[in-house]
């Protein structure tokens, strides 16, 4: 469960490395937490020197892995050491193209899934 003020790791090769959620995007309702596959606001906390994205930079992403645990349709339950995200575009696709994490595959992120396969 994510909700504001959780740290995140970044997943692609961007240049961000530490990201705070600020804001859900929420599709219905008032919704306290997110999980896999949601879109939130976050904050660079951390970044690469010489990159496009500096510190302090309000941008969009997807959540890939989280801490808490996660009950698949199917049965499965998916846990990660850690909360990581990718950074995507107001459009919903990706920024950059290598990802640095492994991509869960899962029907929450399906959507996701044809934007975040590197060509």
């Amino acid at each position: 469960m994510i909700q504001a003020q959780t740290l995140f790791n970044v997943a692609d090769n961007s240049g961000a490395r530490k990201l705070m959620c600020i804001r859900l995007i929420v599709v219905a309702g008032n919704q306290r937490y997110a999980c896999i596959g949601d879109i939130i606001v976050f904050v660079i906390k951390g970044a690469l020197p010489q990159m496009p994205l500096e510190r302090s930079k309000v941008i969009e992403n997807v959540i890939i892995h989280t801490c808490k645990e996660f009950k698949c349709e199917d049965g499965i339950i998916i846990r990660y050491d850690d909360n990581a995200a990718v950074i995507i575009d107001q459009k919903g696709n990706k920024k950059e193209i290598e990802f640095l994490m492994r991509l869960p595959r899962i029907e929450r992120i399906e959507f996701y899934q044809n934007s975040f396969i590197s060509p």
